[in-house]
């Protein structure tokens, strides 16, 4: 049996570079030679000991560990198990991505058609059934759902395919019309996206709010029409001024910070659409009145990204989004830690890769 370099999670801070053996292609399922794998801020979070990953006196931790983490990634296929190609579409060579979650096709939700919010929920990354991408070679087990992706998309371009998608899908649940006015707070790799996919929505006015001038730059550049940053405006003051005291009409949570929650209450009209996205660290207390009895909201959340991936390689195709821009570190897999490090700083990147 072949080995492979491969970072393997032991627990909250204990990520380690180990050898492992290269998995072998069963019935129905695609090995690929890993070309690229981002970081996301949820890798950062169970990292750094999120209770949703390692539990609380609530829930049981997602996580099991030992895992190896990933689960935005593309490669090339290097084998497939009887059966696979024809179902996927796919040969030796080809590059392709799967979305993050495996379903088990069998739970209530999945038999309805809802397979993002399967009951057994095996993502990759971070469970025993689906381990991830930081390695050199991964295994997409029978059931997944797989996609062939253009070869003219830079493979650190294409690991951005599955945050994209997300953001695809959080733009959808805001159901925006054309005389909207949008916020989207966080210009992060996940907000970056829902400004590009907002943008082809073509609302009224799309408003980008970051702590970071640069990111805010590259928010311009992805469709925002104008930028806010509220560490030297009252964000919620010059939205009310732009929308005559009303507020917005949806806003988009994208930084995972509980004042941003705060903050979007304030900020959006009665009988606004609030759609919450980030994975928070700890616990978020707000004024519960202003969703019922003030503002009488609609409050979203959003999960993944059913049926987006499709739609995410077309607009990388169609160069919706300035990815020179957000792709800001390219490391090779042996630098996973400092990896870690730069996205848990946020001040240097905004999408760190690794190439195995």
């Amino acid at each position: 049996m072949a080995t492979m370099q491969a970072v393997m999670c032991h627990g909250p801070e204990d990520y380690r570079l180990e050898e492992a053996e290269v998995p072998e292609p069963g019935p129905g399922e695609v090995l690929i030679k890993v070309e690229a794998v981002g970081i996301c801020a949820s890798d950062l979070k169970c990292y750094q000991g999120a209770p949703l990953f390692w539990g609380d006196e609530h829930r049981v931790g997602y996580c099991q560990p030992p895992v190896t983490p990933g689960h935005e990634f593309v490669g090339e296929v290097v084998a497939l198990g009887e059966g696979a190609g024809h179902k996927y579409g796919l040969s030796v060579g080809d590059r392709a991505v799967s979305e993050q979650i495996v379903p088990c096709w069998d739970c209530r939700f999945c038999r309805h058609g809802e397979y993002w919010m399967c009951q057994t929920h095996d993502i990759y990354g971070f469970r025993q059934k689906t381990f991830g991408a930081m390695a050199e070679y991964m295994l997409f087990p029978a059931g997944a759902l797989n996609y062939k992706v253009p070869k003219t998309i830079p493979v650190e371009h294409a690991a951005f395919i599955e945050p994209l998608a997300c953001s695809i899908h959080a733009v959808q649940r805001g159901t925006i019309e054309f005389q909207d006015v949008v916020v989207i707070a966080g210009a992060g790799p996940l907000g970056l996206g829902m400004i590009a996919a907002a943008r082809m929505k073509n609302p009224k006015l799309l408003i980008a709010l970051d702590l970071n001038d640069d990111r805010l730059e590259t928010a311009k550049l992805s469709g925002a029409d104008l930028t806010f940053n509220p560490t030297k405006v009252d964000t919620v003051d010059e939205i009310l001024k732009l929308t005559d005291g009303y507020g917005c009409d949806i806003y988009f949570e994208a930084t995972g910070h509980p004042s941003a929650v705060a903050d979007g209450l304030r900020m959006i009209r009665k009988l606004g659409t609030f759609v919450e996205f980030s994975v928070m660290r700890e616990p978020v207390t707000v004024d519960w009145t202003i969703i019922g009895d003030t503002k009488e909201l609609d409050v979203r959340g959003a999960h993944l990204s059913p049926h987006c991936y499709p739609v995410a390689i077309r607009m990388l195709e169609e160069g919706r989004l300035p990815m020179d821009r957000i792709v800001t570190h390219t490391l090779p897999l042996a630098e996973f830690q400092r990896g870690i490090d730069l996205v848990g700083a946020g001040t240097e990147s905004i999408k760190v890769t690794l190439q195995p």
